[in-house]
């Protein structure tokens, strides 16, 4: 790391790094006496969260149960699951979703009875899917913005993009602690200083590693790689989910059709129009995303074909128009009318399973330091995520990491000074192609070598190309004033190592992961879990570099 000179300094009780539904509902958790900042790397509305489409799974149905939510859940994970996490998580769901009712939240209701409307999606079991017609993220993304600007104790930052966490040494307990993050302020072109007692990594995921995402430009894995820096452990990069259904057009960047679209009836279909799905699962399009992405990724290898269609033409308009008016809208601005014509679709990087380990507090192995969301590993998803449990893991996870911040912060020591950013030995650079041309070659041999079907010899591959990037990189970074595209092609290059080093510990198929030199699943199911050389938990301290 620079040791570089800070510009500004700022102070708060609580530091929340991300701003989408867990960065937004854990502030708005904790207690209005604690100082909190939001940081947010461009516009507010720029995260995953307000691309979500499909819902929050939850048991509101008196058909439904707690057991059968965790059973589906613990189903589609493939066995990695850790059971606790599961039914901490299901177990606080009807809690959660009423907690966004009172904040606000309009979810769909029937027009009949009044009550919810609940769909089902690939995994489930029963219906228990609470959504905002097809854009849930977007309705749960402004209301809690608009709590969030009712609080005179949160401060947002937009275009504030996170550098690397700050570790100091307690001076009792003599361990090191997270004292706060460095942070590149891009309107100023500088990088500020910002002290906390606790700091939270909400930043999303890693699917901005791969060649095609259904994410925003902004998930390129911060969090991650930032934990990972400073001595956290990392596990289950290896299951990346893909999302089956992505939008097939030359002019869409990466618009999600949502799996709701197919938990209504909607038909995966080949070019010549024939279904395909019930030759690889007994669910046919309501099976689990990991395989309906690999039956897809077979159909267009095996004919070569560029894409395949999903077909919702056979319902009513009305039914499409009210049940799917973001996708109806979005696929008409490229000329298809999916009352009357199938929608081109192709597989595409979507959710992160792995992430920072943490506990059911949301803490990390760094003391003050926690992650929630996206970006942590709780070990509800397993080796599958089952859909719209993610959502739910936010706001959940959030609200335990409330608490128990709000129960430590008081005891927690002041801050010693922060060690300022010194970019003395630095220079402007006048190669910035360097970072366009890595970050597009990264991408490609993700996409080439660690994607939905993977080989030993891809992946021996892609640990080499990841090496010689990581050397770029590393001497671009230290030589050169940092800008957002060089911190974001910095944690790219960390996280597309960790997925690809995890990758191929992985000897078996499993989920998400699925290897043609290990097609079979071992009877022994294990996490993957990575230590680094400077690991937080361990006893001896090890001193900031």
């Amino acid at each position: 790391m620079n040791k570089q000179n800070s510009t500004k300094t700022l102070a708060y009780d609580v530091l929340i790094i991300g701003s989408g539904a867990a960065g937004l509902s854990l502030a708005l958790s904790l207690p209005k006496e604690i100082s909190v900042a939001v940081l947010s790397k461009t516009e507010l509305n720029e995260g995953s969260t307000w691309y979500a489409q499909g819902g929050i799974a939850a048991v509101l149905d008196d058909n439904d149960s707690v057991e059968s939510h965790v059973s589906d859940t613990l189903r589609a994970g493939a066995g990695l699951c850790h059971k606790d996490a599961v039914e901490f998580t299901v177990s606080n769901s009807k809690k959660a979703i009423q907690w966004l009712v009172d904040l606000g939240v309009e979810f769909t209701r029937r027009e009949e009875k009044g009550d919810f409307h609940l769909t089902r999606e690939g995994g489930h079991s029963q219906r228990r899917i609470i959504h905002s017609a097809d854009a849930t993220g977007k309705a749960l993304h402004t209301t809690l913005l608009e709590r969030v600007s009712e609080q005179q104790n949160i401060s947002l930052f937009n275009h504030f993009v996170a550098v690397d966490l700050i570790k100091q040494v307690d001076p009792s307990s003599k361990q090191l602690r997270c004292t706060g993050a460095y942070v590149y302020n891009r309107e100023e072109d500088r990088v500020d200083s910002f002290s906390s007692k606790a700091v939270a990594l909400a930043t999303g995921g890693a699917s901005k590693v791969y060649l095609y995402s259904s994410n925003p430009d902004g998930a390129s894995g911060d969090g991650i790689a930032m934990a990972w820096r400073a001595g956290c452990r990392v596990a289950n990069m290896e299951f990346n989910q893909f999302h089956p259904t992505c939008l097939y057009h030359a002019n869409a960047k990466s618009f999600l059709i949502t799996e709701a679209v197919r938990g209504e009836g909607g038909k995966l279909r080949l070019p010549n129009g024939e279904r395909f799905m019930d030759n690889f699962h007994e669910l046919g399009e309501l099976a689990p995303r990991d395989v309906v992405a690999r039956a897809i990724d077979h159909e267009m290898k095996r004919l070569g074909s560029d894409c395949v269609y999903l077909d919702i033409s056979h319902k009513s308009e009305q039914f499409i128009a009210s049940h799917f008016p973001t996708v109806q809208e979005n696929c008409a601005k490229y000329g298809i009318d999916i009352t009357k014509q199938a929608i081109p679709v192709v597989p595409a990087a979507h959710y992160t399973c792995g992430g920072v380990v943490v506990n059911l507090n949301g803490e990390t192995d760094l003391t003050n330091l926690y992650a929630i969301g996206e970006a942590s590993f709780t070990g509800l998803h397993g080796a599958n995520r089952m859909a719209s449990n993610s959502l739910l893991e936010c706001v959940v996870y959030a609200h335990s990491a409330a608490k128990t911040i709000s129960s430590t912060i008081k005891r927690i020591p002041p801050i010693a000074a922060i060690p300022p950013w010194d970019e003395s030995r630095v220079t402007n650079s006048d190669e910035d192609v360097v970072i366009s041309h890595n970050w597009d070659e990264l991408r490609r041999f993700m996409w080439d070598y660690v994607g939905i079907v993977r080989t030993a010899k891809r992946l021996e591959r892609a640990n080499h190309r990841i090496r010689l990037l990581h050397k770029e990189i590393h001497e671009y970074y230290s030589n050169y004033k940092i800008s957002s595209d060089l911190v974001e092609l910095r944690n790219l290059a960390a996280v597309a190592d960790l997925i690809i080093r995890s990758a191929e510990q992985r000897k078996e198929s499993r989920g998400l992961h699925y290897s043609m030199d290990y097609p079979q699943t071992s009877s022994i199911a294990q996490d993957t879990i990575l230590v680094p050389e400077n690991f937080a938990g361990q006893d001896i301290i090890v001193q900031q570099s």
